[in-house]
């Protein structure tokens, strides 16, 4: 699970605002019976809170996180700024043309930062750089990206990541906790 992009999106949220967790990893190809009764569709990530309930879908995961517990606030207070953000993760490519600060959501990281830099963490592993040529304001956000506390924290480098996909397509029960 620590391989998959959605989950990680929930790991970033935990990292940034500080709190207090616990990983369990899976196997995402051969869920355990156990699982489906946390989300009886299968997906992670889920979160449980101290009262036992039940979080998710990664997006609806880190949101709860930043409405739930102190500190930074990654999505902005202000509703429009907010629904903004949610616009940008909707339609992100035709935002890129249009980005005018180093973050997606400002002059900081944000929530809508977090939700989307899984993929490009991942691009170096899949041997993509290249497509990023062309981009220098996307380089710019990746290189901001690359130095956030909580990015630094949860970075897997790219031939772990190739490593983890070798396994995966092989569908090795090694892969889920590889490197660990």
């Amino acid at each position: 699970m620590r391989f998959c992009p959605y989950a990680q999106r929930t790991l970033l949220v935990l990292e940034a605002k500080g709190i207090r967790h616990e990983v369990v990893n899976i196997n995402l190809k051969n869920k355990p019976e156990w699982f489906f009764k946390k989300n009886p569709i299968g997906k992670v990530p889920v979160i449980e809170n101290s009262q036992g309930q039940l979080i998710c879908e990664s997006v609806i995961t880190c949101e709860y996180l930043d409405e739930a517990y102190p500190g930074k606030k990654l999505l902005p207070n202000d509703p429009y700024e907010r629904a903004c953000q949610k616009m940008i993760l909707e339609s992100f490519s035709k935002v890129l043309t249009n980005k005018k600060t180093t973050f997606f959501g400002g002059n900081s990281v944000s929530m809508i930062d977090y939700l989307i830099w899984p993929w490009f963490e991942r691009l170096e592993s899949m041997e993509l750089n290249d497509c990023m040529a062309h981009t220098p304001k996307l380089n710019l956000w990746m290189a901001a990206m690359r130095k956030d506390p909580a990015v630094e924290a949860l970075h897997i480098d790219a031939k772990t990541l190739q490593n983890f996909h070798a396994l995966y397509v092989q569908n090795s029960t090694e892969a889920c906790d590889y490197g660990l």
